[in-house]
């Protein structure tokens, strides 16, 4: 028996959860007018728990983790809703107190170092000046952290690599860098973006595994956001799926991968190679979602998904499905998995 979620306004956050975000609305504003790249984003997070953050490009997982840091354009981007963290709305808070809370208790990873390190500053300076600012540290003492931060993500000759731009580094050097000075406040939240993008599969493993060890040791939330569905399967714990600014299932990683309830849940693990497996008669390609993701500018009236979804019936050409609750750690959004939909399926 499935029932639909309900949404309170006033809502009080879960006790066991370090992040609550309610109904989150993004919208940029464009010479084309305005446009909504986040629509009723929900989520919980609890201390050392991670949770995955999955879709295609586009679907408002980036924005998602900027506007819980309040790093989007203030006059570009308009945000609504409710983020507590710690119980402090994150959203009415000064740019002064956010400050103290962006880079000391949240910590990001972004997609690309290259880009988001300073290509002028050498990296154990960036490292060291996060502590200064929010750890009270002297400039030696800082330093003097960097060299460990940068050795404990396993960098060799950290003495000599807090001295080099990011430049000169490697790849997943310059990843590790990155994760080292997310980590080196010690965050009770950490926003990985993409953190093993454009990484071989070997520094991609390293990584990770890094990046759990140091979990443990600073009990530490984190919001791992990638498309790499192996990923989500071997580091999360529970999962969201995200499409055209909309969460349309989130479960337990292992229910998601055993028993996917929303067809474009079951199209994204269809598209996953597997070692061994054989396709389909004829067949000498992987399965694919047909069609491409729809522009924000212009969604398709009623569920988002229904120009691409194999399933598709004409309730979802007209009214977005519902949220509803299968179990605690179980939600969909769609018009198969409810009473209204099976009966229009079945007339």
């Amino acid at each position: 028996m499935v029932c639909a979620t309900p949404w309170i306004r006033g809502w009080a956050m879960n006790s066991d959860s370090i992040l609550s975000i309610r109904d989150l609305q993004v919208s940029f504003k464009t010479f084309d007018g305005d446009v909504r790249a986040v629509n009723g984003f929900n989520l919980d997070i609890g201390a050392s728990e991670t949770v995955g953050l999955v879709g295609e490009s586009g679907c408002g997982k980036s924005v998602t983790a900027k506007a819980i840091l309040g790093l989007l354009p203030k006059k570009a981007a308009m945000v609504d809703g409710q983020i507590l963290f710690r119980n402090q709305e994150l959203l009415q808070l000064p740019e002064k107190e956010m400050l103290r809370i962006r880079g000391n208790d949240i910590s990001m990873i972004f997609q690309e170092p290259m880009t988001s390190l300073n290509p002028v500053m050498k990296i154990g300076d960036q490292i060291a000046e996060a502590l200064v600012l929010h750890q009270d540290l002297s400039w030696t003492q800082a330093r003097k952290k960097a060299i460990e931060m940068l050795d404990r993500v396993h960098i060799p000759s950290p003495e000599v690599r807090v001295g080099n731009y990011p430049h000169s580094l490697s790849g997943g050097m310059r990843q590790r860098a990155m994760i080292a000075m997310a980590l080196s406040c010690q965050p009770a939240l950490l926003l990985a973006d993409e953190p093993t993008t454009a990484l071989d599969v070997t520094i991609q493993a390293q990584i990770m595994e890094l990046m759990l060890q140091l979990q443990t040791k600073l009990n530490t939330a984190i919001l791992l956001i990638t498309h790499d569905l192996g990923l989500i399967a071997e580091s999360a714990e529970r999962v969201l799926v995200m499409y055209a600014g909309r969460v349309v299932e989130e479960a337990m990683v292992a229910d998601l991968f055993h028993d996917p309830l929303h067809p474009y849940t079951k199209g994204l693990l269809g598209s996953v190679p597997v070692l061994g497996a054989k396709f389909k008669s004829g067949s000498k390609s992987l399965d694919e979602i047909p069609g491409v993701v729809p522009s924000l500018f212009n969604l398709p009236d009623g569920c988002a998904f229904h120009p691409r979804c194999p399933k598709a019936m004409d309730i979802c050409r007209k009214e977005m499905p519902p949220q509803t609750l299968f179990e605690p750690d179980r939600k969909v959004s769609c018009w198969l998995t409810t009473e209204k939909g099976v009966d229009h399926d079945a007339a």
